[in-house]
C-alpha cells in the first residue's frame, strides 16, 4: 500500500496490538471474513499459522467458529471497557481457551536459518483456542487492559491498544479515522470562513 493511501474497506487489518482486537475488527466496516480463503489469510497475518500452512481441514464451520468467536469477544472487551459485565462472553472465550493452542517448532530452512511451522495441521479448536487465550491474557493482564481504547471517529467501533507515546492515540488508524476527520475538520472550518 503507497504511503498516505487509505486501506482498501476490505483489506484485512492488523494494527490493534492483539491478534483478539484484530479478529474483532474484521467486521468492521464490512464483512471481511467472507470466505475461508479470507479466514486462511487472517490466521496467517495474525501469526497464529505460518504463511502458506496448508490447513487442510478449513471449511465453512471454521468461519462460522470464528465469527462468532468474534462476536463473544467484541461483546466482552465492550463490557470491559464499560464498565459491564458481559458473563455469558466471558464463559464461551473461557471455554475456548481450555483447548491446546497449535503446538510449534523451529525447522532449519535451506540456508541454515530457523523458520516456525506447527507439528501438525491444526484443528479449529486449536486456532480458537488461540484467539480465545490471548483474549483471556489481554482482559486479566491490568496494565494491557488499562491500554484499551475505542475509536475516537464518530462511526468507528475499533478497540486497539494505545502503545502511543503519552498515551494519546485517538483513532484506530491515522491514515483512515484520523485522516476522516482532519478533513471533517477543514471543512468546517472553510464552510465558517465562506459563511
Amino acid at each position: 500500500m503507497a504511503l498516505g493511501m487509505a486501506p482498501a474497506p476490505y483489506e484485512l487489518r492488523f494494527d490493534s496490538g492483539r491478534s483478539c482486537l484484530d479478529l474483532v475488527a474484521t467486521n468492521h466496516p464490512v464483512e471481511r471474513l467472507d470466505s475461508v480463503r479470507r479466514l486462511r489469510a487472517w490466521l496467517a497475518g495474525a501469526g497464529l499459522v505460518p504463511p502458506g500452512a496448508p490447513l487442510p481441514g478449513a471449511d465453512q464451520g471454521w468461519l462460522t467458529a470464528f465469527r462468532e468467536l468474534r462476536g463473544h469477544v467484541a461483546e466482552l472487551v465492550l463490557g470491559e471497557i464499560e464498565k459491564r459485565p458481559a458473563d455469558s462472553a466471558l464463559e464461551h472465550v473461557n471455554a475456548l481457551a481450555a483447548a491446546a493452542p497449535p503446538a510449534p517448532r523451529a525447522v532449519r530452512t535451506a540456508d541454515g536459518t530457523l523458520a516456525r511451522v506447527l507439528r501438525d495441521d491444526p484443528a479449529c479448536a486449536a486456532l480458537l483456542a488461540g484467539v480465545a487465550r490471548d483474549a483471556v491474557d489481554l482482559l486479566t493482564d491490568p496494565v494491557a487492559r488499562a491500554l484499551l481504547r475505542q475509536c475516537a471517529g464518530d462511526t468507528c467501533p475499533i478497540v486497539y491498544l494505545d502503545t502511543s507515546r503519552g498515551h494519546r492515540r485517538r483513532w484506530c488508524s491515522s491514515e483512515v479515522c484520523g485522516n476522516r476527520e482532519r478533513v471533517a475538520r477543514h471543512r468546517r472550518r472553510a464552510a465558517l470562513a465562506r459563511a
